[in-house]
């Protein structure tokens, strides 16, 4: 039986939605129409988000007029569910540096960054390695790149797989970590333990009684950092394009 913190909701459906590239543009905020959509969706189902970044990059991204995204959501999952909030009150968390040790990291981070200056691209900015409670987001442009910058190195990779092969590298030096390297968004990828991808947000609510968990994400291909979440047998996935493929789907499905 599902929660009666939902009794009000005439579906008994989940429906969770992957950040960057559904429910907005990469590192973009959320426009007018996706946030009626979404407000229409909650009237009928219980909806949640599941992201990669921590929480703080996520609201930028999806907070309205100062709302609070943890309220904004039935469910808010930042870092694949790592960082955790059920009606704006927050679930169990995991720790990435507990789980690898310092002494572990240490080898691990050293690595990433020799390798990073070795590579030779067009340009890099600052903050190549990010370090969040649950993952490390690897990014060889450097996570502060304009929007513009971020636009041209996404094109520059996928015509050259500098990020596909950086994985290669390390999934072969460091297979004694049990880390799953996961490509996500433009410009990084993320490295967290295996089974700390995005299915670990269901360990949150699979035992609540829902009769459906839908899907919603852009990176669903085989190496993108939906693609776990997306087939797991607990969903029904859904991929798209683009937040405007979201927000068709969701009017179709649902009714809006």
């Amino acid at each position: 039986m599902v929660s009666s913190e939902f009794s009000d909701r005439p579906m008994k459906k989940l429906v969770l939605f992957d950040v960057d590239g559904t429910l907005t543009p990469a590192r973009q905020m959320v426009s007018p129409a996706m946030t009626k959509v979404l407000k229409d969706l909650r009237k009928k189902v219980v909806t949640g988000f599941v992201g990669g970044s921590d929480l703080v990059k996520i609201s930028e991204q999806l907070s309205v007029d100062g709302s609070n995204v943890i309220e904004d959501f039935d469910y808010a999952f930042a870092e694949n569910g790592l960082a955790a909030y059920k009606m704006g009150k927050p679930l169990g968390s995991q720790s990435f540096i507990k789980f690898v040790g310092e002494e572990r990291y240490k080898p691990l981070v050293n690595f990433i960054l020799h390798y990073i200056a070795d590579m030779d691209i067009p340009i890099k900015r600052r903050t190549f390695v990010e370090f969040r409670n649950g993952m490390i987001n690897v990014s060889p442009i450097g996570r502060n790149a304009t929007i513009a910058e971020r636009n041209e190195f996404e094109v520059y990779d996928k015509k050259r797989g500098l990020r596909a092969e950086f994985v290669k590298v390390l999934r072969e030096k460091f297979a004694d970590y049990d880390l799953t390297f996961s490509i996500g968004g433009q410009i990084s990828f993320d490295v967290f333990p295996r089974g700390w991808d995005k299915t670990y947000a269901l360990r949150h609510v699979e035992h609540e009684g829902f009769e459906e968990i839908h899907f919603f994400g852009d990176k669903t291909y085989q190496g993108g950092n939906d693609y776990e979440i997306f087939s797991d047998p607990r969903t029904i996935g859904h991929s798209v394009n683009h937040p405007d493929d979201t927000i068709r789907i969701l009017k179709k499905l649902f009714q809006l």
